[in-house]
């Protein structure tokens, strides 16, 4: 069975910081781009973060840039997203998502590419 399994989630105070795991199971990400996506209520899908498959290419939304940093350890089948100085609008719900490409396409912000998602886990910065 093909999976994402997303882990490290949680409650933190604004300021803080915390790192996500999106783990493969029944399939290797060597040949995957990883994007990470969250969903915060009322709104839609954004896309946060991707790597590329290649040459670990990392590219990421405005929102986030400078605070989050998405790494790959193909050895452990694993993409992380480590987020830094959180704030109350990074409050969602955070998704890991595969799509089968050598490379990375240019619109990696399209939750439509991806072949394969998490069944994604919370983040709440808040006081």
């Amino acid at each position: 069975q093909l999976q994402l399994v997303e882990s490290g989630g949680g409650l933190v105070q604004p300021g803080g910081s915390l790192r996500l795991s999106c783990a493969a199971s029944g399939f290797t990400l060597d040949y995957y781009a990883i994007g990470w996506f969250r969903q915060a209520p009322g709104k839609e899908r954004e896309g946060v973060a991707c790597i590329s498959s290649s040459d670990s290419t990392t590219y990421y939304a405005d929102s986030v840039k400078g605070r989050f940093t998405i790494t790959r350890d193909n050895a452990k089948n694993t993409v992380y997203l480590q987020m830094n100085s959180l704030k109350p609008e990074d409050t969602a719900v955070y998704y890991c998502a595969a799509d089968k490409v050598w490379g990375l396409r240019t619109d990696w912000t399209h939750p439509g590419e991806y072949d394969y998602w998490g069944q994604g886990i919370q983040v709440t910065v808040s006081s």
